[in-house]
């Protein structure tokens, strides 16, 4: 584990501890940077604005971006392999999602960037002779990109692609519990011929050190940050002693609605997923399931049968995260139902010194109760049921958060009622986690500020500026 420094690798700096988080045993040690280490990097990424890359054209960073995906994919299994050691996932989790999307990242926004153009504009003067206006996109300069540690790979390349595509030099720090494919990363983009400066990489904590210490500096033009919000709030701050520009995927805690029409079993299994993927340590999980009275027996049933025959599924990622999803448990047992999992499991092996949840239906809570209110980012959902679409949207909406939802029915008619009244970023209507990755991405409210994907990444890390030319 190393920092990646003005094209060069560094391994200096204090060590701290890297755990297997399925076992729960240290595996490896990671140096974290010292603030002189981030001035540094931050300096080189200056540098490399003034260098060769600001020569660059939109085609040759479009082509950098494809040489950066053939090293990822040359080095598929070694991503993978990293990616399962840091978060514990299972490996069909990462070799179909985490990995071919940080590729797919890289390729979707150089083929984007190829293909992009500018407006124009003739305008008239009053001589006759008129004037042309034409905006050119210019890079925000050094972007500062902060990754979480559920989606360590895919986060980080859906933030650094679209900031490298429009010019910008990146200073990433990854998540300190996830920083395995990070550090591979570096090694892609140097075999890559990435100029000297462009991608750096320092590793850390966040608060009094690596993290805060890059947030607050001078030299650093924009943030682009996944995590929670709290953390959000305090990047926010520290960015607007500058003025300078954030793009923030925060938490969630996202609802469900399944109406009495939909298709029980497409319904149950599409909640299982959407609560149990990753253990539900991913930003879009379900974690709140509003169904219509009607069925919600059934449901229920249906859905904590999945629930306690699920297998295969990994730990927290850490002895913390797990003890907070735990804590979380014992209340709703104190004061609600559990209807399958509610504690750890036993694996009589190795396995029992990791950090690990039973997925967990939950019901019978009010919606007041912390573990309806607060994101637990685990392996829990709880049910409710309600009466009427309007009921429905009011559950929904409540809280502080709007990142995503789903909306199980078979009304067509409902579907288009239902998806835009819902205050979120993002609505699946009879799927979840179905992307394009063209479209906008974000959240509202305490769940985000800005959009992902497409042409709104490309505007974010871009500045438009006007020139007027008289003819």
């Amino acid at each position: 584990m190393r920092h990646y420094v003005g094209g060069g690798f560094d391994a200096s700096g204090v060590p701290f501890p890297l755990f297997d988080p399925a076992r729960g045993v240290v595996v490896g040690e990671v140096p974290s940077a010292s603030r002189e280490l981030v001035d540094r990097a931050v300096g080189a990424a200056r540098e490399a604005l003034r260098g060769p890359w600001a020569a660059w054209s939109a085609a040759d960073r479009s082509r950098l971006l494809h040489r950066v995906a053939d090293g990822i994919e040359g080095r598929f299994e070694e991503f993978v392999d990293a990616e399962c050691a840091d978060t514990g996932k299972p490996r069909e989790l990462a070799a179909t999602v985490d990995i071919p999307r940080a590729i797919a990242n890289f390729r979707s926004y150089a083929d984007l960037l190829a293909g992009r153009g500018e407006r124009s504009w003739h305008t008239p003067t009053p001589d006759g002779r008129g004037a042309l206006n034409y905006t050119v996109r210019k890079p925000l300069g050094v972007v500062a990109v902060i990754s979480p540690w559920n989606l360590p790979l895919l986060l980080l390349t859906w933030k650094v692609a679209p900031a490298l595509a429009t010019g910008n030099t990146v200073v990433a720090k990854p998540s300190e519990l996830t920083p395995g494919t990070a550090c591979l990363l570096a090694e892609v983009m140097a075999e890559a011929d990435v100029p000297a400066g462009v991608f750096n990489v320092v590793h850390g904590g966040g608060a009094d050190a690596a993290g805060q210490w890059l947030t607050e500096h001078p030299g650093v033009d924009a943030v682009a940050f996944t995590g929670e919000s709290r953390t959000g709030s305090t990047i926010m701050r520290a960015a607007a002693a500058r003025l300078a520009p954030v793009s923030f995927e925060l938490g969630g805690k996202n609802a469900g609605l399944v109406f009495a029409d939909a298709d029980l079993e497409q319904a149950v299994a599409g909640t299982l997923r959407s609560s149990f993927t990753h253990s539900g340590q991913v930003c879009l999980c379900t974690e709140r399931v509003y169904v219509e009275r009607p069925v919600f027996e059934a449901f229920a049933e249906a859905l904590a049968a999945g629930a306690r025959a699920l297998t295969g599924y990994g730990p927290m990622v850490s002895a913390a995260h797990r003890d907070k999803v735990l804590g979380y448990l014992g209340k709703a047992g104190a004061d609600g139902e559990v209807l399958a999992g509610g504690g750890a499991p036993r694996f009589s092996d190795d396995r029992d010194g990791g950090f690990w949840v039973e997925p967990t239906v939950l019901s019978g809570l009010p919606e007041d109760h912390p573990v309806v209110r607060e994101e637990i980012f685990g392996p829990v959902v709880h049910l409710a049921p309600f009466d009427t679409e309007e009921e429905a949207l009011a559950y929904a909406n409540a809280g502080p958060y709007g990142l995503a939802a789903t909306v199980w029915t078979g009304d067509v008619g409902r579907a288009h009622r239902v998806a835009p009244a819902l205050d979120v970023g993002i609505a699946w209507v009879n799927t979840w986690n179905l992307r394009d990755l063209r479209t906008p991405f974000g959240g509202v409210k305490a769940s985000g500020i800005g959009r992902e994907g497409g042409d709104h990444s490309l505007d974010f890390f871009s500045e438009p500026m006007n020139v007027c030319v008289k003819l």
